[in-house]
């Protein structure tokens, strides 16, 4: 997605090796004008399957995937790291490695809200090492639910998210997808959506 790349090269920081920080309009501040574009631009690559819900991981994936739902007029529901009092019902629950918080966390999601009759679409802002994604899809199985695929936002390509995710057979929709970090350079590899008419 052009427009992503061009904001990624405008205002994305590349911190180390391998963290690309894009606090000022993802996972702090968020543009709202760019994530509506980037939650039409994973609607219009998923407008087919039929999806029910569009399922995320607070707190990043929270905007990419409350655009996407409003795209295809269905509900979006988030995986909770923390239980509070009122999430009294049955949950579905496991675990998660962050990459950049380097840290696990128990995630949770109350069985009213996911059902075997679901077809679901799992969006998050990056993926890495694909262990938001993999704990996503566990709790989905645990409901028995059906997953059309995953669509997010920025993609590091040279980290093993996306062979983990490939080797489960799950379709993977990566809108900007990270080839490398050359000396402080966000380099792109071609993105999954480039079908589409470009923005």
């Amino acid at each position: 997605m052009k427009l992503l790349e061009e904001r990624i090269k405008a205002d994305g920081k590349v911190l180390g090796k391998d963290i690309l920080k894009v606090d000022s309009f993802l996972t702090h501040q968020v543009d709202f004008s760019l994530m509506k574009a980037i939650g039409q631009r994973l609607a219009d690559v998923y407008a087919d399957k039929n999806i029910t819900k569009v399922v995320t991981i607070e707190a990043s994936g929270i905007a990419p995937a409350l655009y996407t739902a409003e795209a295809l007029n269905v509900p979006m529901v988030f995986a909770k790291k923390a239980k509070n009092l009122t999430m009294n019902d049955e949950l579905l629950t496991t675990e998660v490695f962050s990459f950049t918080k380097q840290l696990t966390s128990t995630v949770s999601i109350s069985k009213k809200f996911i059902s075997e009759n679901d077809n679901i679409l799992i969006i998050d802002d990056f993926l890495a090492n694909g262990q938001a994604a993999l704990g996503l899809l566990e709790l989905m199985a645990q409901a028995k639910a059906e997953v059309a695929g995953i669509g997010i936002v920025i993609e590091k390509s040279f980290q093993t998210g996306r062979q983990l995710l490939q080797d489960k057979g799950i379709s993977l929709t990566s809108l900007a997808r990270i080839a490398s970090f050359e000396d402080g350079a966000v380099q792109f590899a071609s993105a999954d959506d480039s079908s589409l008419d470009q923005q």
